[in-house]
């Protein structure tokens, strides 16, 4: 591919940035790594001036489609009426609440934050503090942030999914300590063994189960509803927090998120990245009695931070919820993602390949295997090679997309005008240069 300007671009980044990025997963090597010049839609065009139809969406934060004019014109408004932060509250934050409010019944009681792993650290101490129990289950696969509690999964890569073995347990990386292991159990996701040992094991100490029933980390695969039921059965019982994380989900899958499909309410949920159509701006809450437990009393959970709730990040939120709210964008989205399913779904079928595909239409995992899988173990033996060298002709052919199996096709309200059959000539070529 010719790439002379983000060559160039990525040797110069290298001397300011360790491996020449911002962050460590916009870094796909020397010959691939991307720098972009402008987005609009549901398109990119990089810094080469190569233009990509766009189902990666910053992972997924874009809903309606990049530098939507309704969203950035409030935005705009916002800072010329008041502008971007004060260090106090404002009438706005009342009105997103609302607007919450009204789309997700689970929610009484409301916090913003700035990030999804900042929810997620608000959400686990509010937890923790309304409790008063430190342990923390995650189900494998899932991803809830970076930082270090949330940052042990099992190793899967190194795995062999048709030995005796357990997959071992490991950090993400360096620079977590031992210490927080202690703290979390991973368990397996529609696994009714595993959700019972974790309950007996832990119970007297178990704060919160926190999981994402559709993981966005592992190719949409989803909780059954029997499964979640009897989850939420068992933290009632137990007196522990469910805490889920709708973080990818979230005013995404639905306009209630994934918990209006399943009609079963956490005690707290996380919300994030669709949430303000790539603003950044996230929030935590859930039940009245337990968001209680955070403030300045004594012996309050503490949540703050200096640009929690600034105003910009709260002007786009309350755009893109009216906008979900109360236009036909859900109703694009789906169709649009069902007419991908519809197209993929015949190519692969042509090549003759095992495929199946998990999630809603606006976040749509793609699996080469029999059936979809139930778990993330299951995901371990898909044919995610051929996926990856599918995904990346598909990178080569102007379709953006993450080129790792686990990471789901994001689908926003733009895609709707797109062309479906050129989506359909570039997805057979890929498959066909993809198979040799």
């Amino acid at each position: 591919m010719n790439r002379p300007e983000q060559t160039r671009l990525l040797k110069e980044a290298h001397r300011h940035m360790p491996q020449g990025v911002a962050e460590n997963y916009r870094y796909w090597g020397e010959d691939r790594t991307v720098f972009i010049k402008s987005a609009q839609g549901c398109e990119l065009t990089d810094c080469d001036g190569k233009t990509y139809v766009d189902f990666r969406l910053g992972y997924g934060p874009i809903i309606l489609g990049y530098r939507d004019r309704r969203v950035d014109q409030a935005v705009i408004d916002q800072i010329n009426a008041v502008g971007t932060l004060s260090g106090f509250s404002t009438p706005l934050d009342i009105t997103v609440v609302e607007q919450v409010k009204a789309l997700c019944p689970n929610i009484e009681k409301l916090r913003f934050a700035n990030s999804g792993t900042e929810a997620v650290m608000g959400a686990v101490r509010t937890a923790r503090g309304f409790t008063k129990r430190k342990h923390i289950a995650i189900v494998e696969g899932s991803f809830h942030g970076l930082y270090d509690e949330m940052m042990w999964k099992s190793d899967l890569e190194n795995w062999d999914p048709h030995g005796a073995a357990q997959p071992a347990i490991i950090p993400f990386g360096a620079g977590v300590p031992d210490k927080t292991r202690d703290l979390v159990t991973l368990i397996r996701l529609n696994d009714y063994e595993s959700l019972e040992r974790l309950f007996h094991a832990s119970g007297d100490d178990l704060a919160a189960v926190l999981l994402e029933p559709i993981i966005g980390n592992a190719g949409s695969i989803s909780a059954t509803h029997e499964w979640l039921q009897l989850l939420r059965d068992l933290c009632t019982k137990n007196g522990s927090m469910l805490i889920i994380d709708e973080v990818k989900t979230g005013f995404r899958v639905a306009a209630g998120g994934a918990q209006q499909l399943y009609g079963i309410h956490a005690d707290l949920t996380t919300y994030a990245k669709a949430m303000g159509n790539g603003y950044p701006v996230a929030a935590f809450g859930g039940r009245a009695d337990v968001m209680d437990s955070v403030g300045s009393f004594k012996g309050g959970v503490v949540h703050g931070g200096t640009y929690t709730a600034n105003l910009i990040a709260l002007s786009a939120a309350s755009a893109t919820l009216d906008i979900l709210a109360n236009t036909d964008a859900f109703a694009t989205i789906n169709a649009a993602g069902g007419k991908i399913v519809d197209v993929l779904g015949r190519v692969f079928a042509a090549a003759g390949i095992e495929h199946c595909f998990a999630g809603p239409p606006a976040m749509i995992g793609i699996h080469f295997s029999e059936k979809v899988p139930a778990n993330y173990r299951d995901w371990r033996v898909t044919d995610s090679e051929l996926y990856a060298k599918f995904a990346w002709k598909l990178i080569e052919y102007g379709l953006m997309l993450e080129p790792d199996s686990r990471e789901p096709w994001f689908v926003c309200e733009a895609h709707g005008k797109m062309d479906f059959g050129w989506l359909e000539d570039v997805a057979t070529r890929a498959m066909r240069a993809a198979k040799g």
